[in-house]
Formats: C-alpha cells, structure tokens, sequence
C-alpha cells in the first residue's frame, strides 16, 4: 500500500530517526530524511538507495518556520506529497532545575514542541487533499518524570496532548496521529546522559537493563517496528494513542 508514498523523517541523520527510515523505506516508502545538516543525511540515504528504495536528504532546523516550509515544499517537489510525518526531532538540555538556563528550556521545547507544530501544520494539507496520512510525533518514558530532565520531560508530555488533539481534529481527514513514548534505547542522546552524569556507558546501559523486564535495553529498531505499524494501511482505526516501547508498563 505504501507504493508511491511519501514519508518525512526528521531527526533521521542517526538513531531512532535513521533507523525509522530505513524501515519505512523497507516498508515501501519514498523517504525524506531530514536533519539540521544536510551533509550528516548522507548515510541513511545511501542505506535506503543501497536497498532499492528512493530517499532524499533535506537539511532544515525544525523550529524555523521558514526552513520547515521550505524544506517540505522541496520534499513534495522533489519526491512526491508526504502523507506520512514522524517527528523525530530531539535535543537534550539536561539539568537540575536550579542550574538550567532559560536557552536550555527554550532550545529543548523549540525543538520538540515548536518542532512538531511546525512539521505537522506544514504537511498536514497534502494529507487532507489525499484523504489518508499519518503522523507519529516520538514521547518518551521521561514523559512521566525523569530528574534532571524538567525540559525534556515536559516537551515530551506536551507531544501526547499535541498527539490527542491532532488525531480529533485531522481523524475526519483519513488521518490518524500516534505516539511511540520510548523507554532507554542505545543512542548518542543516552551516551551523552552517561557522559552528564559521569559513568560509563556500558555500566550505564547494563544497570537500566537490570530494571527493565524484558532485561535488555532497547536498540532503535524497536522504535521503528512500532512507527511502522501506526504508518500502516492496517492500523487505521487506532489513533491518538500513546504506545510505551520501553520493555515492559510505564503507564
């Protein structure tokens, strides 16, 4: 079903975010990776080409309007109308709250809050005018609460109203919009909380391991199996869900 589709990624360069692509581009779609550098998108486009698939690198800050408009009207030039958007897109500012600054707030909620606004509004008409598309903006487990991450944690909770209200507004358009809340998935973004906090990854990694039921940390192919079935022709009755990827209940 996914012949001729088109699928923006943002956040793509690396992790769950390349991961995501290459799977959506196994899945059968036309793969727009973008990333704030164009030139850090050359890998996971090689990856999906080398596959057979078509992808195209866009470089983009996700929080700049302009940039946002730009880059989704080169994706529909260039590969086609997106019907379907992840929003990937992340930064971390972690802190305590007595010691974060005001640009830490504001950089991790542009990012992620401002982000996901600006990708949704920019993409959602080519959905309505196909009458079918999907959106999955990517929570968190810190969504819940997660010291040291006051910012992180409240734009993560922010994307599940976000997520709620735009499946209720877009739901009559064909569109569904999801959630997938990751719990601790092996990335550069968890090696730098390692490296805030001082410890060795390995060491780091082992002991969330130690918490988690299933016992093993997640990798960002988890991530991606669960976008890949919100963005499926056959998921369409489920939307404004917030699905937990985190090895066992979080909520």
């Amino acid at each position: 079903m996914a012949d001729n589709r088109v699928a923006i990624v943002t956040g793509a360069a690396r992790g769950i975010g390349a991961a995501t692509a290459r799977r959506l581009a196994e899945d059968g779609f036309a793969v727009a990776v973008i990333d704030l550098d164009e030139k850090q998108c050359a890998d996971t486009v090689s990856a999906i080409e080398s596959g057979g698939g078509r992808a195209l690198a866009v470089g983009a800050d996700v929080s700049d309007a302009a940039q946002v408009q730009a880059a989704v009207d080169r994706v529909a030039s260039e590969l086609g109308a997106p019907t379907v958007l992840v929003n990937n897109a992340g930064v971390i500012r972690d802190n305590l709250l007595y010691k974060m600054s005001e640009d830490d707030w504001d950089t991790v909620l542009n990012v992620h809050l401002r982000g996901s606004f600006l990708m949704a509004r920019a993409v959602q008409k080519y959905m309505v005018e196909a009458g079918w598309g999907r959106i999955v903006n990517l929570s968190s487990t810190s969504a819940l609460g997660n010291r040291g991450q006051a910012n992180y944690s409240t734009a993560k909770a922010g994307l599940q109203g976000f997520t709620k209200t735009l499946a209720i507004e877009l739901g009559r358009f064909g569109v569904t919009v999801n959630a997938v809340a990751p719990g601790f998935i092996a990335t550069d973004m968890t090696r730098a909380t390692a490296e805030r906090i001082g410890v060795d990854f390995e060491e780091f990694a082992k002991a969330a391991a130690a918490t988690i039921p299933v016992a093993r940390v997640g990798q960002p192919e988890d991530i991606a199996n669960a976008v890949s079935f919100f963005v499926d022709e056959r998921s369409g009755f489920v939307s404004g869900q917030v699905l937990y990827v985190a090895g066992g209940p979080k909520a």
